[in-house]
This record gives C-alpha cells, sequence and structure tokens, in this order.
C-alpha cells in the first residue's frame, strides 16, 4: 500500500495526520457534466421545471455538498472552506448542463474532495429534479481540472 496516504504500514485505513503540513492556501476546481434529452434542456433552460428553478437549486446543492464532504467521505478532514462557487452552463450541444466547482480554504490539506462532491451532489440534484420527464439522464465527466497549494503544488489536468 505505498504511496496511498490512507493505508498505514499493515495496509489499515486510517486518517492521515496533517498536523506538521504547512497552513497555506488552496484551491481545487472540479467539473462535469449532465446529459439529457433536448426536452428536458429545453425545460430546465426555459424555467419550465414543474419543481422550480432547477439551476438555482442545484447550485444550492452544491454548495451544501461541499461543506459536507468530511461527514460523507470517511476518511475526509472537516475543513474551513472559505469559498464555494458552482457554476452551471447550459449546453445545448450536449445537450445538458456543464458544471463547474470551485473550493478554497488556508489549511493544511486541500479540498479537491470538496470541489468534486459539489459537482456531484450538483448533478444528481439536476437529476432529482427533472426525473419525471427524463430518467435516462447520463451524469459524466467528474474530475479534478485544477489544484493548487500545499506541498505537492500545482496540478491541471490536460
Amino acid at each position: 500500500m505505498t504511496g496511498l496516504s490512507h493505508f498505514d504500514a499493515k495496509g489499515d485505513a486510517h486518517m492521515v495526520d496533517v498536523s506538521d503540513k504547512a497552513v497555506t492556501s488552496r484551491i481545487a476546481v472540479a467539473e462535469g457534466y449532465i446529459k439529457m434529452a433536448q426536452e428536458t434542456y429545453d425545460i430546465i433552460t426555459e424555467g419550465r421545471a414543474k419543481k422550480g428553478d432547477v439551476i438555482g437549486i442545484a447550485r444550492i446543492a452544491g454548495i451544501m455538498g461541499a461543506k459536507k464532504t468530511a461527514d460523507l467521505i470517511p476518511l475526509c478532514h472537516p475543513l474551513p472552506i472559505t469559498k464555494v462557487a458552482v457554476e452551471l452552463i447550459p449546453d445545448p450541444t450536449l445537450p445538458g448542463l456543464r458544471i463547474e466547482a470551485t473550493v478554497k480554504t488556508t489549511g493544511q490539506t486541500g479540498v479537491e474532495m470538496e470541489a468534486l462532491s459539489a459537482v456531484s451532489i450538483t448533478a444528481l440534484t439536476v437529476y432529482d429534479m427533472a426525473k419525471a420527464v427524463d430518467k435516462a439522464m447520463e451524469i459524466g465527466g467528474i474530475r479534478v481540472r485544477l489544484k493548487d497549494g500545499g506541498k505537492s503544488g500545482r496540478y491541471e489536468a490536460e
């Protein structure tokens, strides 16, 4: 299990000790998408969904998801998040919504999991709000696009 920080020398799972790590500014940006039928896309982008403002509610859900990450991921540290921004960008070529989440903190560990959680919860909320008209929606492409801060420095996806 060498190289995997959440396992000790015996191979047992544990929470990583970050107490000796430097406090630095950290940022992570994650992205993903939700594809849907053209009719569903039109309903959402025209604001005609029966459950309300799909994009606005999904944005709030994504922000809440980032804040609850340590409650959902067993070995994830609770962090003092200083910023969460979630954008849902209509993309008629999917058709669907592209989702981007940016999370910031000043701390001893990164916020990649919070950004990934924000994107995931945002997409799941869109699905929940529109499933009555489109059960075939597809969620995908969820990944870290940017991570900066801490010992490992900057990472940018190609």
